[in-house]
């Protein structure tokens, strides 16, 4: 017992955390995709789902157009950037959201607005180190703590679990400056597509609020597709 769990030792002083998160971002990351997905909110008292259809490129553009139910339908998203925009068909309105209502739950998920616009390289946003390992589901995981080295970032520190053979995250946990834990997420039903691994759902639980989290499940994703360069654009919005 006392060997093997040496050798384990041995195996994770042997891993460089950096390349264990650039191997994760090249399963998690990709030049644009489009994909559909549902989003169920498990709120205090009741559950909804909502469905959508997402255009990405990188990091810095995407546009979410959401299908159902009728009460969201037509309802569009832009981010660019730093910037992002939310279109209601009800008001015929486009509203810029920023400064403090970017930490406003969307349609009352455990997701903020400031959850959805930070999609940026984790490698550009954290310094990481291996804080040990960890069986999860079955799988073995390397235990990544991450420590913010750039000041407009969401949150300070995050702990993530990394599958050892996958290199795709089954677990994060998200900490404030103050060290306190604000949300988890678990990343499940890990599927094989385009030559990367990929969590086809993630399940996102805001620690401060109610209720039993929010499901997000992708029903469909493409990845490195052609996207017309008028989608992400203020006027598409309104079409």
């Amino acid at each position: 017992m006392l060997a093997a769990a040496a050798m384990l030792t041995l195996q994770i002083q042997g891993q460089d955390p950096d390349d264990i998160l650039k191997r994760v971002e090249r399963n998690m990351s990709s030049e644009n995709r489009v994909f559909e997905s549902t989003m169920t909110i498990n709120g205090a008292h009741r559950s909804r789902t909502i469905t959508s259809r997402t255009y990405a490129e990188g990091y810095t553009k995407s546009f979410t157009e959401y299908l159902s139910p009728a009460r969201e339908q037509g309802t569009k998203m832009l981010k660019l950037g730093n910037q992002l925009w939310i279109y209601s068909p009800s008001t015929d309105r486009i509203i810029q959201i920023s400064g403090h209502m970017l930490r406003q739950s969307v349609m009352g998920s455990d997701l903020s607005y400031e959850d959805m616009m930070d999609d940026r390289k984790l490698t550009e946003l954290y310094t990481a180190a291996l804080g040990g390992d960890e069986v999860i589901g079955g799988r073995k995981t390397w235990i990544l703590d991450l420590t913010a080295k750039v000041s407009d970032v969401s949150y300070h520190s995050m702990k993530m679990w990394v599958d050892t053979e996958r290199y795709v995250p089954l677990k994060e946990e998200l900490f404030g400056s103050s060290g306190q834990l604000l949300k988890r997420t678990t990343f499940e039903e890990v599927e094989q597509i385009a030559g990367r691994w990929f969590p086809m759902k993630l399940t996102y639980k805001d620690v401060l609020k109610s209720g039993d989290g929010t499901e997000f499940t992708i029903t469909s994703v493409q990845f490195n597709q052609k996207i017309p360069d008028y989608i992400f654009t203020k006027a598409a919005l309104k079409q």
